[in-house]
């Protein structure tokens, strides 16, 4: 269909992703070289001669990518054939030593999955076609500018052969913020799975496809006619590392392609780069089709058989599941339940917090506290995770009466994480233990005594009299009362 005729009818966005994953293994897809990257790593040295594509090198299969790439199957309820097999994506890129990519062409390891996405309040399962194992290939770093700009090119080997899991959606997506969503609640799945660690350099990469299509072309359940799909010259974006780069490379994309359609300019099928420091998109080449790819059998590498063995890996209670029972057994709201389950690790700090105490005292302190002060500290759970005793001390002090909650919150929890004292060595140094009731009675008449204009003010019904009161209070207990006891006891002698 011609840009004119395209102009003439209403459009509508088809998207499809290609999810490239960083599986967790302690050495590469085919050889013995370690994936771990150190801080002061020199380009170039954590290589062999197989990850190089050396003369006479062959590649043996890493059990622990196989094994990553099965759990996440069974996570999107995937078919995982009996048998599949391996193949050679022959195609030139200099990040690419051997000339060739090992992967999985018509025989993935994945097949037919779903993964339930929430958007706009309802629950919609998007389709993976196929998940199928890969390496890596190495990486560039542009000099002096980006891809089209720079000055030189640097090549480092280092990634070349990190095991890839390709994860591949149907076009199920029908604007850039679906897309984005997919790829978060992906993200989650795959942490809980223990396969996959957002931390790391690169771990995510995606490539969008994406189509304007006539809005008539889409079924009412959101389904498209194939012919139509196939008659829409689809562009190809890569480059993109997060979520939030994924939704504004697309909407950047929708932009560029109905302005060209709206001058009469036809939508090439390309390639495009993503630069994410300048917030466009730039043609890199025209698109590949699969016969330039020459794909054909990988001779080094038998058959790959996980019959049997399949059934023994076993995967762990996923995001969904965990969400719906911390519902139904501690009675948590929806979004008390959702922060609470965000990654795998806050959902078992959580539980443990729970065990000793109220759940909803242990949300509170979890959700709400810890990791809003975990948060303002570009923190994560994991920097915590063994200081659980001295967590839980500090809920046990506040629920035991020891220390006010204000105090806990605003001081204790503060000094934890900034200075990592303990509770209790914060309290006896800042001397923030709660007083007895007699310093607080005396500390109430006192504030009564001193201030008669806001008695006054509180008995004409000015609402801000009593806030007044309750801060003389505080200051003389040195904000060790409870503020609601405060309240409780000025009224209570007011109204006397």
């Amino acid at each position: 269909m011609t840009a004119q005729a395209l102009e003439q009818r209403d459009l509508a966005v088809v998207i499809g992703l290609e999810v490239h994953v960083q599986l967790e293994t302690n050495t590469k897809i085919f050889c013995g070289c370690s994936t771990e990257a150190a801080a002061d790593e020199a380009p170039n040295t954590r290589t062999c001669p197989v990850c190089l594509g050396l003369p006479g090198a062959l590649p043996v299969l890493n059990e622990a990518a196989v094994e990553a790439a099965v759990k996440v199957g069974k996570a999107i309820s995937a078919d995982v054939p009996e048998e599949t097999n391996f193949h050679r994506k022959n195609y030139y890129y200099p990040d690419l030593p051997k000339n060739f990519q090992i992967t999985q062409y018509d025989a993935p390891i994945c097949r037919d999955g779903t993964i339930e996405v929430e958007i706009e309040g309802e629950r919609r399962a998007i389709n993976v076609s196929r998940a199928h194992l890969e390496e890596d290939p190495g990486s560039l770093q542009h000099k002096g500018g980006s891809i089209d700009t720079a000055d030189y090119t640097l090549i480092n080997y280092n990634r070349a052969g990190t095991p890839l899991m390709e994860i591949v959606t149907e076009p199920d997506f029908r604007s850039p913020k679906e897309a984005r969503r997919f790829l978060a609640k992906l993200e989650e799945v795959l942490e809980y799975l223990g396969v996959f660690d957002s931390t790391r350099d690169g771990s995510l990469r995606v490539d969008a496809n994406i189509s304007m299509v006539p809005a008539d072309e889409i079924d009412a359940d959101g389904s498209i006619d194939e012919e139509a799909l196939a008659a829409a010259n689809r562009t190809e974006v890569k480059n993109i590392s997060s979520h939030k780069g994924a939704e504004k490379a697309l909407a950047y994309e929708v932009t560029r392609q109905k302005n060209a359609i709206q001058r009469g300019r036809a939508i090439e099928q390309e390639t495009r780069h993503w630069d994410e420091s300048r917030g466009i998109t730039v043609s890199m080449r025209s698109k590949e089709a699969e016969k330039d790819y020459r794909y054909f059998r990988e001779a080094d590498l038998p058959p790959l058989r996980v019959s049997g063995w399949k059934e023994e890996i076993s995967i762990p209670e996923l995001p969904d599941a965990r969400r719906e029972r911390f519902r139904e057994e501690y009675g948590l709201d929806a979004e008390s339940a959702s922060k609470l389950t965000s990654t795998k690790a806050v959902a078992d700090f959580y539980e443990d917090v729970a065990a000793a105490f109220d759940p909803d005292l242990a949300a509170t302190w979890v959700a709400d506290n810890l990791l809003g002060e975990l948060n303002y500290r570009d923190m994560e759970i994991a920097d915590v995770e063994g200081r659980l005793g001295e967590f839980s001390r500090l809920v046990e002090l506040v629920d035991a009466g020891d220390i006010t909650r204000k105090n806990a919150e605003e001081v204790v929890l503060r000094r934890m994480l900034d200075d990592g004292e303990t509770p209790d060595a914060i309290i006896e140094a800042e001397g923030l233990g709660t007083v007895d009731e007699d310093e607080v009675d005396r500390a109430v008449a006192e504030a009564i005594d001193e201030h008669p204009g806001a008695v006054e003010d509180y008995y004409d019904g000015e609402g801000g009299a009593i806030n007044f009161l309750v801060g003389q209070v505080m200051r003389k207990t040195g904000g060790s009362a409870d503020p609601g006891d405060v309240n409780a006891k000025l009224r209570a002698r007011l109204d006397e």
